[in-house]
């Protein structure tokens, strides 16, 4: 399957956030896009499926079980199965034990508005050894979209985003949930708080139940809370040079910081 060859994509919950930013992508390729949106019934499925070269799940990791339940008896090699949520190792496992097919996980790093300047990127992981060529595939046609695609593991996957997703909603609405306990805080504002602020209202306002479940289901996130306690730790104990020299990493690649 090239991007010639690819006529036929079917995205379960096309009229999502990330379903429709990609029946877009795909459509402006040429492709023949299907939506099947939930609730849909076993023909719907059917003809969904019926000569589709790839079947993209972009439904939340609570609604994978029972989605896959009902695509099953109608998907068949060679077919690619990919999901594009937001932690890896447990999509995975329950689509290859769903089907025996070719299995790509995927993660777009970006959501449905993607800042300028920034590279919308894509961690392509294959569900088997086996799989190799069909994540190849799917790279390659998620990179004539204009995404740049990655190879990447499930536990890498999910160990970084324990820390990119996980701990940054952890940590923030601990923060944030003690900040308020001081009286009158809010007079004393300043501007690099607010730009605090401002970065973690659609996260506490609009995605908390999206990120309670990412958090929920990436089975690295205790673990890497527990690391942080210990970096806490050493902020408390006064070692604050040493965590900023630490997190000076970020701007390695810069002159100055």
């Amino acid at each position: 399957m090239n991007i010639v060859d690819c006529k036929k994509i079917a995205i379960v919950g096309e009229s999502g956030q990330m379903g429709s930013v990609f029946r877009s992508a795909f459509t402006r390729l040429g492709c023949d896009v299907v939506p099947l949106n939930r609730p849909f019934s076993d023909a719907e499925i059917r003809t969904a499926l019926d000569g589709c070269d790839l079947l993209i799940l972009s439904v939340p990791v609570t609604a994978m079980a029972g989605v896959l339940k009902q695509v099953k008896p109608y998907l068949t090699p060679p077919t690619i199965l990919c999901d594009v949520g937001s932690v890896k190792i447990l999509p995975i496992k329950s689509m290859l034990d769903a089907y025996d097919g070719p299995i790509v996980g995927t993660h777009p790093l970006f959501g449905p508005v993607i800042p300028q300047g920034f590279t919308p990127r894509i961690a392509v992981v294959p569900g088997r050894k086996s799989d190799t060529d069909a994540a190849t595939r799917v790279s390659a046609l998620m990179e004539s979209c204009g995404y740049s695609c990655f190879d990447s593991t499930a536990e890498d996957h999910d160990r970084a985003m324990a820390f990119i997703q996980g701990l940054n909603y952890t940590s923030t609405v601990a923060f944030l949930a003690a900040a308020r306990d001081v009286n009158g805080i809010e007079n004393f504002i300043t501007p690099s708080f607010n730009r605090r602020l401002d970065s973690a209202r659609k996260m506490l306002t609009q995605d908390t139940e999206l990120f309670e479940i990412i958090s929920e289901a990436n089975p690295f996130l205790q673990e890497v809370n527990r690391s942080f306690m210990s970096y806490l730790s050493l902020a408390a104990g006064g070692d604050l040079d040493l965590l900023a020299n630490r997190a000076q990493w970020w701007w390695r690649h810069e002159q100055t910081y």
